[in-house]
Parts: C-alpha cells; structure tokens; sequence
C-alpha cells in the first residue's frame, strides 16, 4: 500500500495542470476588463427608461428632432437609385426606409451607449435590408489593433467573430480614452432616478392609506366595577354593527352607540410629507443630463424668454453633435448599396436646418397672419353691411 501511494505521487510530480479545471484566482480579476456594455447595464437603462416617463420621453423628443436628411451623389443615375433606396429599403421586420433606421440606430446609441447594425445585402447586388441589433446577443472586443473593433456572436459559451465583419456598423457616444464602447446618456441617472421613485412610491403609499381610511372605535366601559361578560358583548355588538354600517351596499348608514364611545381616523393627526421641492430637484437634475428643455416635455417652470432661445441654442448644438455620428453610417450604408450594384460615386448627406428659433418666429407669423385675415374678413363684413 505504501509502495503503491509513493508509485502515485511520483507520477504526480511529472503531470502538468489539467486544462478543463477552474482556475484559481483573486475572485475580482474580472473587473479589470469590465466594459460598461453588459447585460446588466443595458438592463438597467432599459429599466429606466421604463420607469421615468419623462427620460424616455426626452429621448424620443431628441430622436425627433434630430430631422430629417437627404442622400445624393454626383451623377444622376446615382442620385435615383438613392432616392428610391431611401424609401424603400426593409428595416429589420417590420419598418421600411433609411429614416426608420436612422431613428432606430440613435435610439439605441443614446440608451446604451453603443450602438451595432448589419447590413444584409442581395445575392444579386444592392442592400436588401438594415438591422440593427441587440447588445444582449453580440459582444464587442478590441481586434488586432486598439483602432480595430470585433464583433462575436454568441454560440452557446463560445463567442465567435462574425463572418463578414465588412457588413456591420458600429457607433460609440462619447468612449472614454481606451474604451471600444460608449457611454449611455442615461449614465449617472440610477442614483437620482432611484430617489425620484422612492418618493413616488412613498407618495402612492401614503395616498393608498389616506384614500382607504382605517377606524379606531374605542369604548370605555361606565361604572366602577364593570362586568367582564357585559362588556364583550357590547363591544361584540359595536363591532357588528360598525362593520355593518361600513360595509353596507345601500349608501351611508349612521352608526348608532350608547356609552362611551369615539371614532377617530388612523393616521388622521400624521402630516404626508410635502414632495414638490425634492421632486423638482430630482427632475432637475435629470433634465440637465439630458439637455432637453424643461419646456418641452411640458414643465411649467418660470423661466424667462431669453433663457428660452439660450436653452434651445444648447439644444440645437447637441443635435448637431447626433448628426455627426449619424453621417458616417448613412454614407457607408449608400456607398456600400452603390458599390454592390457597379456604381462608385461619393455620397453626400444633407440635413434639413435645426433652427428651433426659426420654428418659434414661423408660428408666430402664422398666428399673426390669421389674427390679420380675420380681422380684414370682419371689417369687410361690417363695410358691406
């Protein structure tokens, strides 16, 4: 027996590490290559979008008014095939044009942080349809070079770098120095969100008990020695009835007792706590993340006109800074469409104007105007009688 275990512990001495064991290290390495793009993150944001109606719809107010574009080319064969391709090109399952998934694409950039689309072309030439894809089923990894991005899918615990990497988009809002992935417009927000729903939550507790009001009916027995047995059943009889009364499907019955008998609301002396002033904080704090103003997502703060035009000059630089990581990706998504059909030609993107002050001064003009035709028809109307 001891020959036999001094045989094993030789042999033990030659054999290398077996490969399919755990490996044993400090159990937080794995956050010196944590990226913000993981499930979790992209969970909470989602979650949060979900939760504070006026983030998600600051983000759609962005997404709209981002505008409109136009894609052209030098020569006019070019530009026909471009205009009918920005019409007319499928967008993922349902959508249809390259607005659609230009809308799409920003939409997930500005909740994620990072944004990934595909494009899927014809076997005979030309794109057949854009898709822009989910986070939860790729990852993103730093390639050969720090200037060079790969993107794996996921098959089952193996991850495996996309076939045709040519085909896919990919935009980052804002990467940190080093970073491949970008920064969410949410980030910074679960904290001050997580108060702003604590308070609603307290609110809707609060209103819930006052709402369902809850009775204390208290009796005092009289007499100097009261009879143990007399008084539980007057306070059976007192129980029954009040249960009665409340309880009653005919309308509101009147209580009726004889004795010493008080009925007070539970909680009616407690004051609910004023939550306008933190409220207004929160939301301060996370419409000045968001760089929407307060005015239009229908926030009636005092504010002057000239913080007005200020607010909405700020607004217009940050939807210029959209459209600029918007461009690349159309004019790739064109030349490559051009490319696979024979033609190279250079794209160009034109974006409608973002003057949010000219929009003011047209409905102005507008009001005036029909303020003038009225009150030309009504002076024409007086002159001919």
């Amino acid at each position: 027996m001891m020959k036999r275990r001094k045989n094993r512990e030789a042999a033990q001495k030659g054999l290398a590490s077996v490969q399919t064991s755990r490996k044993k290290s400090q159990p937080f390495l794995r956050l010196n290559d944590y990226t913000p793009l993981k499930t979790g993150q992209i969970d909470l944001y989602d979650s949060l979008r979900e939760a504070i109606p006026i983030v998600d719809a600051a983000l759609d107010k962005i997404i709209r008014l981002i505008g409109g574009f136009e894609v052209t080319a030098r020569s006019s064969a070019a530009k026909g095939i471009l205009r009918n391709f920005q019409k007319s090109v499928r967008v993922g399952a349902t959508g249809f044009g390259l607005d659609a998934f230009v809308r799409q694409y920003l939409d997930r950039l500005l909740t994620w942080g990072t944004a990934v689309g595909e494009i899927v072309p014809y076997k005979e030439g030309g794109v057949a349809a854009l898709y822009c894809a989910n986070l939860r089923d790729i990852e993103l990894k730093e390639g050969d070079s720090p200037l060079n991005v790969t993107v794996c899918t996921r098959k089952g615990t193996e991850l495996l770098p996309v076939p045709h990497p040519e085909r896919i988009l990919v935009s980052a809002l804002n990467p940190m120095p080093g970073e491949i992935v970008g920064t969410s417009l949410l980030r910074g927000l679960p904290f001050v969100s997580s108060v702003l729903l604590k308070i609603y939550n307290t609110i809707g507790t609060n209103w819930e008990r006052v709402g369902d009001l809850r009775y204390a009916v208290t009796y005092k027995p009289s007499g100097a020695v009261p009879e143990m047995s007399l008084d539980d059943d007057t306070v059976t009889q007192i129980s029954e009835e009040w249960s009665r009364a409340m309880s009653s499907n005919e309308g509101v019955r009147d209580f009726v007792a004889v004795g010493d008998v008080s009925v007070k609301v539970i909680g009616a002396d407690g004051q609910i706590l004023d939550a306008e002033v933190p409220v207004r904080q929160m939301l301060e704090q996370i419409i000045s993340k968001l760089g929407i103003p307060p005015f239009m997502l229908g926030l009636c703060w005092s504010s002057t006109e000239r913080m007005s035009q200020q607010q909405a000059d700020i607004l217009t630089s940050e939807l210029e800074s959209y459209r600029a990581i918007l461009t690349p990706v159309i004019r790739r998504v064109c030349e490559a469409h051009l490319r696979s059909l024979g033609l190279a030609d250079d794209v160009e993107v034109n974006w409608t104007d973002i003057s949010l002050q000219d929009e003011v001064e047209q409905s102005r003009a507008e009001l005036l105007r029909a303020q003038a035709n009225a009150t030309k028809t009504t002076n024409t109307t007086v002159s001919t009688d």
